[in-house]
């Protein structure tokens, strides 16, 4: 089996790089927190003292990083320091699944090219869950090669690979989906909020919704309301899942885009305030499930209504 180098074990790249330990993988990790990478280790992982150490001799390297200008600067570097593209052999694979703006994969994908590699922007959906079950959806952008070759390592890691188109592709089209996830999110809380105060149950109103035309995924998999759904962060006082500030992140990504194509995309914009002031009432590390406290009854209007 290949040598992966796996750089950035957050929330999502720490079981992402367990499930390729499990399928057979000889995977090297690093992360700035010392204690992901001992997270690792004890699953059978080898270590590196630095991203360019884990890269050097793989075969492959995925990379799980917060923003663009991260995965600008480990790649390509700067004056003083060698990015990863400098460091590994020739016909290693690069693959970030990182989401982060387009021109940002772009950029990586051109300084790759011209050092005679492959490099593929390939953004997940699917959420912790899904990263740990090996479930993940993978979009991906990038050359037809580069996007064969990768078949191996991503179908170890998750269940649907799609070949969005050229470099960046898989990023926008990320974009894409987490905007209408957050206005599916917050027309799905509304709309339970509303059944609540007029006495519904929210579990019989969701049960109604899900097989009726207003059903989406996030009635299906990820009720907002708390008690309706077990194993959603609803339910564990929203904690775990997709933080809020994450949201934020990708909905800025999406309005930037839309910008660049004077696309028109109002619900997307209305999602994003309502978002970042969610973040603001210190929300920001809560999952993103959390928007549905927004609708929901302040307490002096609770103390009101049981007059």
């Amino acid at each position: 089996m290949s040598t992966v180098a796996f750089i950035g074990l957050g929330n999502m790249g720490g079981p992402m790089a367990v499930n390729l330990i499990k399928a057979g993988f000889t995977v090297r990790v690093f992360d700035l927190v010392p204690a992901a990478m001992q997270a690792l280790a004890e699953q059978g992982a080898l270590t590196a003292t630095s991203a360019c150490g884990a890269a050097a001799g793989s075969d492959i390297v995925v990379t799980m990083l917060p923003a663009g200008k991260h995965v600008r600067s480990l790649y390509v570097g700067d004056a003083d320091n060698k990015g990863l593209i400098d460091v590994v052999g020739a016909g290693t694979l690069l693959i970030d699944c990182s989401t982060i703006d387009a021109d940002s994969a772009r950029f990586v994908a051109s300084h790759a090219a011209d050092k005679g590699l492959e490099f593929i922007d390939a953004p997940v959906s699917g959420g912790t869950a899904g990263a740990a079950a090996g479930t993940l959806t993978f979009i991906c952008g990038g050359t037809d090669n580069a996007f064969e070759q990768a078949q191996g390592v991503l179908t170890a890691m998750g269940a649907n690979i799609f070949h969005a188109g050229g470099a960046g592709a898989g990023q926008v089209a990320k974009i894409c989906n987490n905007m209408l996830l957050s206005v599916l999110m917050v027309a799905t809380s509304e709309s339970l909020q509303m059944g609540v105060d007029h006495g519904l149950d929210p579990k019989v109103l969701s049960d109604i919704m899900k097989v009726s035309s207003g059903g989406n995924w996030t009635l299906d998999k990820y009720n907002p309301c708390p008690g309706v759904m077990d194993s959603v962060p609803s339910s564990n006082d929203y904690q775990g899942g997709f933080m809020v500030d994450l949201m934020v992140k990708d909905l800025g990504l999406s309005q930037e885009a839309a910008l660049l194509s004077n696309s028109s995309t109002p619900m997307g914009a209305l999602a994003r305030s309502l978002y970042v002031n969610h973040a603001r009432q210190g929300n920001g590390r809560r999952d993103f499930s959390s928007i549905f406290e927004q609708f929901a009854p302040s307490s002096s209007e609770q103390s009101t209504n049981k007059k």
